[in-house]
């Protein structure tokens, strides 16, 4: 059963965090219902719908930046009381907008999750959670890594508290203790349980596009189901569940970063099936969806708030017909009076615009003119995408941004991203003097306000990248982001190795403290916590995206063990922990463990994505003059049955060698580094055998590979 929903604009307010609007609970049966939002510019706006217009219900002053909501109120009476965080701070409102709480968390950061249920207030900054009830201390947890949401199940005599948190992990608490924890397929960026009104199971969204449901027992959990992001959608941001299909079935709502918007329904079998996807003309970031009855009563809706602060509806209200020049549809009052009270909004707008526009020429020529910078806010986000080894760089502007440039002191690869419709143009830059190794500017159209861009970096080869994001403001003003680029940047977190792969083994002893040895460990590798871990040791386990290759780090107070079947793996980490220990004065004993087996292992790992780029390198090559033999001849059919699938699937691998550029040179620069590491811990110098082993490659064949590996 396919759904149809139409799209109705509601209001606008300030910039939106995630989780920062919800719907008041409806007074009766399919009665319409209040909407509470909030925004960065500190301001918590509730309102109503009345004839077709938004009516304000209460609106407060400006104040701190809001990042979280939620509805409370005392257990088994309707969740109408709006809680709110702001810093460390977390205030009450009564649905008419009267404060009656103003609760100070003492945290050293900023809250950016919170729950409530009754008196119980469970709160959570980048590392702790909290846990009050009636405004008085319970429990506390220091996670290991950052938490990104939390939510609570209710259980007959307690509340068990599961937190996301970044290493693909949620947590499940007990008091201040850790009971479990669950592995999920990705970064968890938010939790909804499915069942309000009580149950045990938690939906989860990732950073990086896929859905999930799981069940909470109280010793384990199980996974019911999870739904892959194939399609390469954008990150979750928020979820909800409600029966918009009317089904009596509570289907899923989600939210994504690139402006999506989901609708998932159950079939027979009770597997999570999609049935309505819009996606937003201008592709902000949805950071909140709610299922209920808005604007009219009767007829149901998903409401969703974007980064820029539109409150949109998705109505199952049937759209009316639009009366055109020389059409019969006559237009109903209602609609009559909202296109002149438009076009009335319209006109006063544009004499304001015209106001301001003469008054900034009068004072900017005026001898006591000072230039002020317009602040803007920039949501940005720079994540590794397992599926292709490459970094997305997303960046959203409150405004329409007006051009971007890309700087790099490092080598990286600019990779095509379809959704990007801005025009790229790259500088020649000279990376001697300068270290500029990337200079691209990207134009963008009108009323962009989200651009998405991929790079490829080259492990071993570490610096930054910086954007210089200009909008379409005036006075002219920029703001620059920095993004790390890590000596091993293709490396993701994951939860266990394969042990039986042949390892190469990297020790460091030295008078060097835990905290140091881990920040060498976050200055190499990414998606390790800043924080320092809690304990006398750690160990994190890695894979290469790219070439799947692993990596196991341990490490402690005046040690440091690291285990990969790559060597070029440990050369790099050998190279930079030297160079981070030597800027601290720090003398390191380093012994190797060399495994010859493990270049084999890693040459048979690389020989399937060389040997399919060879090939597409070949056909690419081919189809120029297959095409001229084919309008030359009038037909293909003269061609070997070889040739004819080139030409017809030419478009398909001219698209797929245009977004892999220099993929063929990365592979050959990555079986080098192989070829001179593996002899670099023997102590010999083999540069000079590099001109014979790109000839072995330029005829390539894995047999003969693997014997000039083992000859030389």
């Amino acid at each position: 059963m396919e759904i149809h929903l139409n799209r109705v604009d509601y209001i606008q307010v300030g910039v939106t965090s995630q989780k920062t609007m919800r719907l008041l609970p409806p007074l009766g049966k399919k009665t319409t219902q209040k909407v509470a939002i909030a925004d960065h510019d500190g301001i918590l706006t509730c309102f109503g719908m009345k004839k077709g217009e938004a009516v304000p219900v209460f609106k407060t002053l400006p104040g701190q930046k809001i990042v979280r909501m939620d509805l409370g109120g005392a257990v088994g009476t309707p969740q109408e009381k709006i809680f709110m965080c702001s810093g460390s701070q977390v205030r009450g409102f009564t649905k008419k907008g009267k404060q009656f709480l103003t609760f100070e968390a003492n945290l050293t950061e900023s809250i950016n999750a919170m729950y409530v249920s009754g008196a119980d207030l469970f709160v959570c900054a980048s590392y702790i959670y909290n846990h009050y009830c009636d405004c008085k201390d319970q429990d506390y947890y220091l996670s290991g890594d950052k938490i990104n949401d939390i939510t609570c199940l209710s259980s007959e005599t307690r509340l068990v508290p599961v937190l996301a948190c970044q290493d693909r992990v949620l947590r499940v608490l007990q008091g201040s203790e850790l009971a479990y924890d669950i592995e999920v397929p990705g970064p968890p960026s938010v939790l909804e349980l499915y069942n309000k009104d009580g149950g045990d199971e938690v939906l989860y969204g990732t950073a990086d596009g896929k859905i999930g449901l799981v069940q909470i027992g109280e010793c384990s959990a199980a996974t019911k189901w999870e739904i892959d992001n194939s399609k390469k959608k954008g990150g979750i941001l928020c979820i909800d569940t409600y029966d918009i299909i009317g089904d009596g079935v509570k289907d899923i709502l989600v939210g994504r970063d690139d402006g999506t918007v989901e609708v998932y329904g159950f079939d027979s079998n009770s597997e999570p099936t999609l049935r309505f996807e819009h996606v937003s003309v201008l592709s902000e970031s949805v950071t909140s969806v709610q299922g209920g009855c808005v604007g009219k009563e009767s007829y149901d809706e998903v409401l969703t708030a974007t980064y820029t602060g539109w409150v949109t509806g998705l109505t199952t209200e049937p759209q009316k017909a639009e009366a055109g020049p020389g059409d019969e549809v006559r237009m109903s009052k209602e609609t009559q009076s909202k296109i002149e009270a438009l076009r009335a909004e319209l006109e006063q707008l544009q004499v304001k615009v015209l106001q301001g526009r003469e008054q900034y020429q009068q004072i900017s020529q005026s001898s006591t003119a000072f230039s002020a910078v317009p602040v803007f806010s920039i949501n940005d986000k720079f994540t590794l995408c397992q599926d292709d080894a490459s970094y997305s760089l997303t960046l959203e502007v409150q405004t329409a941004i007006d051009n971007l440039l890309l700087q790099s002191d490092v080598p990286i690869d600019l990779l095509d991203v379809d959704k990007n419709s801005a025009v790229v143009s790259f500088s020649e830059c000279d990376s001697e003097p300068n270290g500029n190794f990337l200079l691209a500017t990207y134009r963008c159209q009108a009323n962009t306000t989200r651009l998405e861009l991929k790079v490829r970096s080259i492990e071993g080869q570490y610096g930054t990248l910086q954007a210089y994001i200009t909008p379409r403001l005036q006075p002219k003003t920029c703001q620059v982001r920095q993004y790390q680029i890590k000596p091993l940047s293709l490396h993701q977190r994951t939860h266990s190795i394969d042990q039986d792969r042949p390892m190469n083994r990297l020790s460091l002893v030295g008078q060097f403290s835990f905290a140091e040895i881990h920040s060498w460990v976050v200055f190499c590798l990414p998606e390790v916590p800043e924080k320092t871990p809690a304990g006398e040791s750690i160990t994190f386990y890695f894979h290469n995206t790219f070439l799947g290759t692993q990596l196991e780090a341990t490490y402690s107070k005046g040690e440091g063990h690291f285990k990969s079947d790559n060597i070029s793996t440990i050369s790099i980490l050998s190279d930079v922990l030297s160079k981070e220990a030597t800027k601290k004065k720090i003398n390191l004993n380093i012994s190797y463990d060399i495994n010859d087996d493990s270049v084999s292992h890693t040459l048979k790992m690389i020989h399937p994505k060389l040997e399919h780029q060879l090939l597409l390198a070949r056909k690419v090559q081919l189809i120029d003059a297959l095409k001229e033999l084919q309008v030359h001849e009038g037909n293909a059919d003269f061609l070997i049955p070889e040739y004819r699938s080139i030409l017809d699937e030419s478009a398909n691998l001219l698209e797929e060698y245009k977004k892999q550029p220099a993929h063929l040179e990365r592979l050959y620069g990555m079986i080098t580094d192989l070829f001179i590491d593996k002899f670099k811990f023997k102590g010999q110098n083999v540069k000079t055998k590099v001109s014979a082993l790109l000839e072995i490659l330029d005829n390539y064949e894995l047999n003969s590979l693997l014997d000039f590996f083992s000859e030389s």
